[in-house]
């Protein structure tokens, strides 16, 4: 999706970032010149290879990473490894499961956008910058959880700590 965005994407649009590249959202005049510039053809372009496609299944993907991480640098600790399975499963879904939601409500807008040029107002393109923002806040949440499993993980093997 990256090369996509920085090799057909930007170029359709004149070299503006796709909206859902905007890790701090966007004004709606920023996100009017984005669906201006890209024109009806360009808005089908990336509705079909963008939001109909890859991001489909993009964050379900990511999600399922993230949760498979959780779960093998959370059970590689003493206290994540005495939970039982099913809530250790729990914690890692209710971490993930924000930022999935989040992230399909985001694009689920934004293709919206695209597919009804009419649809967009200031109202419309600023509840989709909203939902950008929210996407990434709560992306970093499982992120950050793994890096802090991973780091108190090293923290322990380097003080002789217990290993699986």
């Amino acid at each position: 999706m990256t090369l996509l965005e920085f090799f057909y994407f930007r170029r359709l649009s004149g070299g503006l970032p796709s909206l859902d590249m905007r890790l701090a959202g966007f004004t709606p005049d920023e996100g009017m010149a984005w669906l201006t510039a890209l024109g009806r053809r360009g808005g089908e372009i990336i509705l079909v290879w963008h939001y109909l496609t890859f991001d489909l299944l993009f964050p379900a993907l990511l999600s399922l990473t993230l949760l498979s991480l959780l779960l093998v640098t959370g059970r590689r600790l003493a206290k994540f490894r005495t939970m039982a399975a099913p809530a250790q499963s729990l914690l890692a879904l209710v971490l993930v499961l924000p930022y999935t939601l989040a992230d399909y409500a985001q694009n689920l807008a934004v293709a919206r956008l695209l597919s009804d040029f009419q649809s967009a107002n200031p109202d419309s393109l600023a509840f989709a910058s909203a939902l950008t923002v929210t996407k990434f806040a709560l992306l970093a949440i499982p992120v950050s959880v793994i890096a802090v499993f991973y780091l108190a993980d090293q923290r322990q093997a380097g003080q002789g700590g217990e290993q699986p």
